[in-house]
């Protein structure tokens, strides 16, 4: 499904701190930031979906942004000002370079997706409408940590020069209705905010563990494993749309109840349940109002029984459809389909990943070693949909 080199370099962006040479409150990782923009994007694509009537390229979007996730995690040790620099001057060697380094590990996950990161990253700037949702995503989410970072220390030589360069830059984008909202920090800047707000929140938060990884950075981690997955299984766009939106926003209920682990949830009878009820309050009452109402619905059915295999029939949702039938009678756009089960697979993975790392590294406290343990009994060995879990592990 998707290979270890690949498996690597995407987790390398959890240790990637973002404005080293400032004085920041907390760690800023590369992987929150992509996983931010990601989620930007989303909003900005659907205010010009439904409010200009434009039609949007989802698995382009999608796509488009791995492929600068990818790009990214290999440069960004780089100052941007440098690396526009440096792009600019010497764009097409640098692209080829990054382009060597990530051959073996796309080709081997899928040689008609390398073929589409050589030729994306051979297009101009905002050479199409996705292209240029993304970047403009890329300057709101670079704003939104470099607030955190002027507030700490606006007194270092040099930061209202970058201030002015980010405004400057998200400008240039006002044309597209979801930047002039979001600039006005209203409804849609308050959803990005409480969005933005789950990298404070830390996985494993009791246990000693090396990187450090928050609810953001794992949503995104979920979210790249289902459209690798989705491309084994040849799954249409519906269902590949569904299945990366469902795993980006499946933790989102957690700004509101940070993330309680599986023990406490199991501990009582019908804890995991009331934690549910909650949520669903809470989602209505805090993080719709701050959306427009066409998009109310979607969102909802994203994180609605998030993990449960769904379908859409006659206009209404059928929940805990089998597996293989999901994938057999219903990978068509018209049904709507979410392979719950299988993101709960890619959840499980992303944690069984958050813990190996660690322990790679030296830090291994018990309940690491523990769910290490536990994961590889219970998945290895396993296929889904023919997906073999074993290559994974191995």
């Amino acid at each position: 499904m998707i290979k270890k080199g690949l498996i690597d370099k995407i987790f390398d962006a959890a240790n990637i701190k973002r404005w080293n040479d400032h004085v920041t409150p907390m760690d800023l990782t590369e992987l929150d930031k992509q996983a931010h923009k990601f989620i930007i994007a989303y909003l900005l694509a659907k205010n010009e979906e439904h409010e200009r009537n434009l039609s949007i390229d989802w698995i382009a979007l999608i796509e488009g942004g791995i492929h600068e996730f990818l790009h990214r995690v290999l440069l960004t040790d780089i100052k941007p000002p440098v690396f526009h620099k440096m792009m600019k001057e010497k764009g097409e060697e640098l692209n080829r370079w990054v382009i060597d380094n990530l051959r073996e590990d796309l080709t081997a996950t899928d040689e008609n997706y390398f073929d589409r990161f050589v030729t994306y990253l051979s297009q101009k700037k905002d050479a199409t409408r996705e292209k240029k949702i993304l970047n403009a995503a890329h300057y709101l989410a670079t704003n939104w940590e470099f607030r955190i970072v002027y507030n700490s220390s606006p007194f270092i030589y040099g930061i209202e020069g970058t201030k002015n360069d980010i405004e400057n830059q998200i400008e240039d984008y006002y044309d597209l209705i979801g930047v002039q909202k979001i600039s006005l920090r209203r409804k849609s800047f308050g959803f990005v905010d409480l969005c933005g707000q789950l990298r404070f929140q830390k996985r494993w938060a009791q246990v000693p563990r090396i990187p450090e990884t928050s609810v953001l950075g794992h949503m995104l981690l979920v979210a790249v494993f289902s459209y690798f997955g989705c491309l084994k299984l040849g799954a249409c766009p519906k269902r590949i749309y569904n299945n990366f939106y469902t795993s980006l926003f499946h933790d989102l209920p957690e700004v509101l109840t940070r993330d309680i682990v599986s023990p406490i949830k199991q501990s009582v009878a019908g804890l995991e349940k009331t934690i549910k009820e909650y949520e669903e309050i809470q989602i209505e009452q805090r993080i719709l109002p701050l959306l427009p109402d066409y998009m109310h619905e979607e969102i909802k059915f994203f994180i609605t029984k998030e993990f449960s295999n769904k379908v859409r029939l006659n206009g209404k949702v059928v929940y805990d459809i089998d597996q293989q039938t999901l994938h057999e009678s219903y990978n068509e756009d018209v049904f709507d389909p979410v392979d719950g089960e299988l993101l709960k697979t890619f959840d499980i993975l992303a944690a069984y990943l958050e813990a190996c790392k660690s322990i790679q590294y030296g830090v291994s406290p018990n309940q690491l070693t523990d769910a290490k343990e536990k994961i590889e009994k219970s998945l290895k060995g396993n296929e889904v949909l023919g997906l073999d879990l074993t290559e994974f592990f191995e």
